[in-house]
């Protein structure tokens, strides 16, 4: 009962400031104090999504972008896993790469795009290349802050028994930094959605991204402010999945919890 409360009480807090932003939303588009061919009301941004001629268009830009956004998110989590490992595992290879990964991500997004495009074209290469590019440096960054606050006092006992560096990686260390994987993970799934999207806008002919561009230069606003709906939902879906199975995978997490509120 109490798990139930307290589910509860983190739940409502968002739900009822949501609904009062566009409650807010409707009215001023009600009271006419914005103009609806400029920002249209919620209301008529459902009622434009759910005509038979545009929301199957909808899911298969949908599809197209969740596609897009998972593909890109496990290469760019692989990247990410393999890359701390190595930096971690090699030392001196990190002294040089660390500094230079750091220094990649003051690049933004917006200047990585058209570059990408210039040299693979308007295909999925391009897009799918800079979906991985923005997932793999929260994944990299967070395990390799995790592998490095392993507990020292278990890693010299494990060296004192004759475990070489490979076991220490895969029995302690690996272990101890699944939290701060996860957390990694987390941050990539919210990106790729978002990264998805706007490569898409480089080349609109399918995805949500691509949609956006198309209706927006069509004076449709229900339709981009639809699609814009439907990305911020596809981004909490794969967050909410990545939590999940963080849940699933780390099952000491909730015990950990208990215990520093007991205490």
């Amino acid at each position: 009962m109490d798990n139930n409360a307290n589910r509860w009480s983190r739940i409502w807090p968002p739900v009822v400031v949501l609904a009062a932003l566009l409650g807010i939303w409707q009215a001023a588009v009600a009271f006419s104090l914005v103009e609806e061919w400029i920002v249209p009301s919620p209301a008529g941004v459902v009622q434009e999504a759910m005509k038979p001629n545009v929301w199957p268009r909808l899911m298969e830009h949908a599809g197209a972008t969740i596609r897009l956004a998972v593909i890109g998110f496990a290469g760019g989590s692989a990247a990410g896993f393999v890359l701390a490992a190595l930096l971690h595992l090699l030392p001196g290879v990190r002294r040089g790469v660390y500094p230079l990964l750091i220094l990649s991500q003051s690049v933004p997004i917006v200047i990585l795009a058209p570059l990408m495009t210039m040299l693979f074209g308007y295909g999925l290469l391009p897009k799918l290349l800079l979906v991985v590019l923005v997932c793999f440096f929260p994944v990299c960054v967070a395990m390799l802050g995790g592998l490095a606050g392993t507990d020292e006092g278990l890693r010299r006992y494990m060296r004192m028994i004759g475990s070489g560096k490979w076991t220490l990686f895969w029995k302690l260390e690996l272990p101890g930094a699944a939290q701060s994987m996860f957390s990694g993970l987390k941050i990539a799934a919210s990106y790729s959605v978002l990264s998805a999207s706007i490569a898409e806008m480089l080349a609109p002919k399918l995805g949500l991204g691509g949609y956006m561009v198309l209706s927006t230069k069509g004076f449709m606003p229900e339709r981009s402010f639809a699609a814009a709906i439907l990305i911020i939902i596809v981004s909490l879906a794969l967050f909410g999945l990545v939590a999940l199975a963080e849940k699933l995978v780390i099952r000491w997490r909730p015990a950990k919890e208990e215990v520093k509120r007991d205490a």
